[in-house]
């Protein structure tokens, strides 16, 4: 339920970004480590309670923490070594935080846990399920905070987390279009590309731009029997409907993508192509590429 301020417009519009600070760092850490013990089943250890002569299940900390030191080995640490949130004059990988909770939603599942006695409560018992009716709750409360932070992440159903690009061309109807793709070369070009663009890592959105400017080429080459140029304007020819004015708009564009992809750091990593200091510029390449090729994709069959 919305607040206050919120329900009257009383609040500055929030700013989203891919930068996360230390306090959403440290809501995301805490949220993870609330669901610790539905690790249990990968980090078990078997105790025995001398008073009431019993075995029972808990939770394997030190198991879990030297793991995530060998999986995840930039996740931050304090100066005595300790798997914490960094305070306010720390420095930080974000990523690795990301990396850190895509391990607990591919791996968390469910337990029941329970007192040994009720009335003395010498110990708590875990046993492990093999349901995974947790990953609903933790995926919901960590896309509440990425929504709540502005901070532009999802964590997918298929327990992975993509960055959220707003008004973004791509489509279900797009990616179901390429999955339609008879040509595989084009079809894993593309998903490549779709995959390196939802990705949250650092330098992802470079690497989808160089990807959807492979398959731009590879599009273009799709009537073998035709050097590349005539296919531009057999392409051209076919996405205008024989229109000639609106097929010179189609060449133009292949042409000006073409001069983007050899003239900026897209295809080519020369002193003589343009860098590409805005990472956001990226995003308007590859938004620019798949907005030709996702029109492509409906006249070639």
């Amino acid at each position: 339920m919305s607040l206050y301020t919120e329900r009257h417009g009383m609040r500055k519009p929030l700013e989203k970004t891919y930068f996360m600070s230390r306090d959403m760092y440290a809501l995301l850490f805490d949220c993870c480590e609330k669901y610790k013990k539905n690790l249990t089943h990968i980090f078990t250890m078997s105790c025995h309670h001398d008073f009431t002569d019993s075995d029972y299940i808990a939770f394997n900390e030190q198991g879990f923490i030297t793991r995530i030191k060998v999986k995840i080995p930039s996740l931050f640490q304090d100066e005595y070594n300790r798997i914490c949130v960094p305070q306010y004059d720390d420095e930080y990988d974000q990523y690795s935080l990301l990396d850190y909770i895509e391990f607990f939603a591919q791996n968390i599942q469910d337990i029941s846990e329970y007192w040994n006695n009720e009335r003395y409560r010498n110990f708590r018992n875990i046993d492990c399920l093999e349901t995974f009716n947790i990953f609903t709750d933790f995926r919901n409360e960590i896309n509440q905070i990425f929504v709540e932070s502005g901070l532009l992440y999802e964590l997918t159903d298929e327990k992975i987390i993509e960055r959220v690009v707003e008004n973004s061309p791509l489509t279900p109807e797009i990616e179901a279009q390429v999955m339609e793709l008879k040509e595989k070369n084009l079809q894993d070009l593309l998903n490549e590309a779709v995959s390196l663009y939802r990705s949250p890592y650092h330098n992802a959105n470079k690497m989808a731009v160089e990807k959807i400017w492979d398959a731009l080429e590879n599009l273009k080459t799709y009537f073998k029997d035709s050097a590349k140029k005539q296919a531009d304007q057999k392409v051209s020819d076919i996405l205008a409907s024989q229109n000639e004015k609106v097929s010179k708009i189609f060449e133009k564009e292949f042409s000006e993508l073409g001069n983007i992809g050899n003239n900026y750091h897209i295809r080519h990593y020369n002193d003589i192509q343009v860098k590409v200091t805005d990472s956001r510029h990226y995003d308007y390449f590859f938004n620019r590429c798949l907005s030709l090729i996702s029109l492509a994709l409906q006249y070639l069959k």
